[in-house]
């Protein structure tokens, strides 16, 4: 007869054991991936002379931790199932609002539009009040066929996020997509990293520093002023970690604080 401590460990056991296959099943969907984007990557794409991939701008975890740190020319992260809910609305329905970040490659700031972009405006604002970009590093940079700074991964490795998604917002901003399924993300542009599945943004993000022409499928919320354009351009300037085009940045980029304000 099986006793209740035996029954006990024996349902913790099975759990453990099926915690281990699903992340197994994670495991082998990124190897997965990452081997379609290598087999990408390797064909030269002419159509305007930008390649770029659905799949790229990635963010990572808890439903944002998300950005699969792939060779992926397109800013995404790998995310795992949502853990917590969507934080309260708690921002004005309009105007606008300014994150602020100091970083060790000079400060960088640019502006959100309330109305455009609610529920991401409010997830940045949330997160900043809370001290969740502090000491975080962008990650990725990407040289070549896209020209992006990715950031707000508290992991540093692509893989992290708030444990929430929030929903796409503002899609058509930047216009109709042309033949080749591609807007135009111009330099200075902000976007959200995704999984490149629908709503699947957390709290990474990209920095445009250069146009790059992407599928509409990345939320554009904000706007870098001229000084923080001129900082995430220095950066690229710098390349990427062993001479790569997509990877860690030579010249690394930590955010110290970040703030939200409204105006």
């Amino acid at each position: 007869m099986v006793s209740s401590d035996q029954r006990r460990r024996q349902l913790a056991r099975e759990k453990f054991e099926r915690q281990q296959r699903r992340r197994e099943e994670v495991r082998k969907k990124s190897r997965r991936r990452n081997a379609v984007i290598a087999a990408v990557l390797a064909v030269v794409v002419a159509a305007g002379g930008a390649a770029y991939l659905s799949v790229g701008l990635t963010d990572g975890g808890g439903k944002d931790d998300s950005a699969v740190k792939d060779a992926g020319q397109s800013p995404t992260p790998t995310q795992s199932e949502s853990s917590v809910p969507e934080p309260a609305m708690a921002i004005a329905a309009k105007g606008t609002y300014t994150m602020s970040m100091k970083t060790t490659q000079g400060d960088i700031a640019f502006t959100m539009d309330a109305a455009k972009t609610p529920h991401t405006v409010n997830s940045f604002k949330h997160l900043a009040d809370k001290g969740y970009f502090d000491n975080t590093k962008c990650h990725r940079l990407t040289t070549e066929g896209i020209f992006v700074l990715q950031c707000g991964d508290p992991k540093g490795d692509g893989t992290g996020g708030p444990g929430y998604t929030i929903p796409d917002e503002n899609l058509a901003g930047l216009g109709k997509a042309g033949a080749d399924g591609t807007v135009t993300y111009p330099a200075g542009t902000v976007a959200m990293a995704n999984t490149s599945t629908p709503n699947s943004g957390g709290s990474q993000f990209f920095l445009v520093y250069k146009d790059s022409k992407l599928p509409p499928s990345y939320t554009p919320f904000g706007t870098m002023d001229a000084a923080g354009l001129t900082a995430v351009k220095a950066v690229a300037a710098g390349g990427v970690e062993g001479g790569a085009k997509d990877g860690a940045p030579t010249k690394a980029v930590t955010v110290k604080k970040a703030a939200v304000s409204k105006g």
